[in-house]
C-alpha cells in the first residue's frame, strides 16, 4: 500500500511515522509513504501557495495550480483515490477504512489556512472529514487516516485477529467489550470471574453481553 501525502509541512509527519505500527509497516515493506511539497510544485521565487479570496473575506485561500502540478507528478496505481481533507467532507470511519485498505494507493491532500480553492474538486476521488470540529490543517487527519488503513494491512498487527474484533469493525455499531489481563484482583479490583473459568461459551456471551452495553452507553449519550 502506498500513501502520498500533500502539504506544506511535511516534517509534521516525521515523529509520528517513526513509531509504533508505522514504523513496523514501513521497515517491513508493507506500505510506503511519500512526501510531496506542495511549495516545490510553485512557480515564483517565494513559493507562494495562497491568495486572497475572490469576493473578499477573511483569510487566504489555497491556489489550485500548485496542487495540480503536484498530482501531475505523483505516479499512479491502477487502484487508487485522491482523497481531499476538509470539514465539508464525508466523516472518516471505520467502513471507510475498510475501502481504502482495499487500494494500491490513497493520495491525501492536506489543506491550511481559510481552505483551497474550490475548483480542486474537479481533481478529487473524495472529500473526507474526521470529525464535526475546526483543525488548522490536514495533517492530523492524514495521520489518523494512515494509521486506521495501515493497521488493516495484513501482516501489519502483531495478531492475525486483532483488526478483526476491533470496535466498530464487525459492523458500524459494534463496540469492542472490556479487556482484562494479570493480576486477577489489584487491591479491591478484581477481573470478571467468568474470564477465569476457561469456559469459552460463558466468556463469548459475557463479551456479547459487554458489548451491546457499551454500544447502548453511547447511543445514548
Amino acid at each position: 500500500m502506498r500513501f502520498d501525502i500533500l502539504t506544506i509541512f511535511p516534517k509534521i509527519f516525521d515523529s509520528y511515522f517513526s513509531e509504533t505500527i508505522i514504523k513496523r509497516a514501513l521497515k517491513k515493506k508493507l506500505i510506503q509513504i511519500n512526501m510531496h511539497n506542495i511549495r516545490d510544485f510553485t512557480t515564483d521565487k517565494h513559493h507562494t501557495v495562497d491568495d486572497r479570496p475572490y469576493g473578499g473575506g477573511p483569510g487566504m485561500i489555497f491556489k489550485l495550480e500548485p496542487i495540480f502540478q503536484a498530482l501531475k507528478k505523483i505516479n499512479r496505481r491502477k487502484k487508487s483515490k485522491i482523497v481531499l481533507l476538509t470539514p465539508t467532507g464525508k466523516q472518516f470511519n471505520q467502513q471507510m477504512a475498510n475501502r481504502f485498505a482495499k487500494l494500491d494507493q490513497l493520495i491525501l491532500i492536506a489543506g491550511r489556512y481559510e481552505g483551497i480553492d474550490a475548483r480542486v474538486d474537479k481533481l478529487v476521488s473524495d472529500k473526507v472529514s474526521i470529525g464535526p470540529y475546526v483543525l488548522s490543517g490536514g495533517e492530523l487527519p492524514a495521520m489518523v487516516i494512515i494509521e486506521a488503513v495501515t493497521r488493516l494491512i495484513p501482516g501489519v498487527l502483531g495478531h492475525k485477529d486483532s483488526a478483526k474484533s476491533d470496535s466498530f469493525t464487525l459492523n458500524k455499531e459494534y463496540l469492542e467489550y472490556p479487556q482484562y489481563t494479570r493480576p486477577a484482583k489489584f487491591k479491591k479490583w478484581s477481573a470478571p470471574s467468568v474470564l477465569l473459568t476457561g469456559n469459552h461459551k460463558l466468556i463469548e456471551a459475557w463479551r456479547k453481553k459487554k458489548s451491546n452495553i457499551a454500544r447502548k452507553n453511547k447511543t445514548e449519550k
